[in-house]
């Protein structure tokens, strides 16, 4: 589809008041991009619905607010961390609940899946001595913007320190703008915080003037 097919098929986030922008589509690399670019992103399968959330939460990249205890654990470097290694592990590992259903569903694996291939989404992996996955974080990064879009934690505080060698290698790479698209708890803590739909678009549309992915820095350790 084109750039123009795109701007028929979602309300403007700027004009329109409503946080459901459009509903349909699909998850290809095109319509993901032109939706991230412009403040949107897919929360279902079927049908997919698409947001753009008024209050929209975010990260300041270089305040985040980590734990004694994950920090120590980070000093420690109990855990090995892997980049882009088992993406599709993450999402899975993302989607897996015990007694209830994600968002994450096939059709959001498989088109984040291809995503990856193209190289707009990461995951950051947590393997433990015995080289088994203990936690992680995928999100979509354009310029200098990264959407986080799930994390998960097999072993305490797992997922925290994949989030924090994820924020440490953007400040390396300059990015300007973590979108977490809505607070939680576990968020709040590290200091996530709302701000309104359109100073989110005015940042958004700052980091995005160059879309090209993201080369992660090879890691100082």
């Amino acid at each position: 589809m084109t750039k123009r097919s795109f701007e028929q098929f979602f309300k403007n986030p700027r004009l329109w008041r409503e946080d459901l922008v459009a509903v349909g589509g699909d998850f290809s690399v095109d319509r993901l991009l032109y939706a991230y670019t412009h403040g949107i992103f897919p929360w279902s399968e079927d049908p997919i619905r698409w947001y753009s959330l008024d209050p929209r939460a975010i990260f300041d990249i270089n305040r985040v607010h980590f734990s004694k205890t994950v920090l120590r654990k980070v000093r420690q470097k109990k855990f090995r961390i892997t980049f882009n290694e088992a993406f599709a592990i993450v999402m899975q590992a993302c989607a897996y609940r015990e007694k209830d259903n994600t968002w994450i569903t096939p059709g959001f694996i498989d088109g984040y899946l291809e995503l990856h291939k193209q190289g707009w989404a990461h995951s950051v992996e947590v393997w433990n001595s015995e080289n088994i996955l203990v936690g992680g974080v995928y999100g979509v990064a354009i310029g200098k913007f990264f959407a986080g879009e799930s994390m998960f934690s097999f072993e305490s505080d797992a997922g925290k320190i994949a989030l924090y060698h994820l924020f440490a290698r953007l400040r390396e790479s300059n990015f300007v703008l973590f979108d977490t698209q809505q607070l939680n708890h576990v968020t709040w803590q590290l200091g996530a915080y709302e701000i309104p739909k359109l100073s989110y678009l005015d940042r958004l549309e700052r980091a995005v003037v160059d879309i090209v992915p993201w080369v992660i820095p090879p890691s100082h350790d």
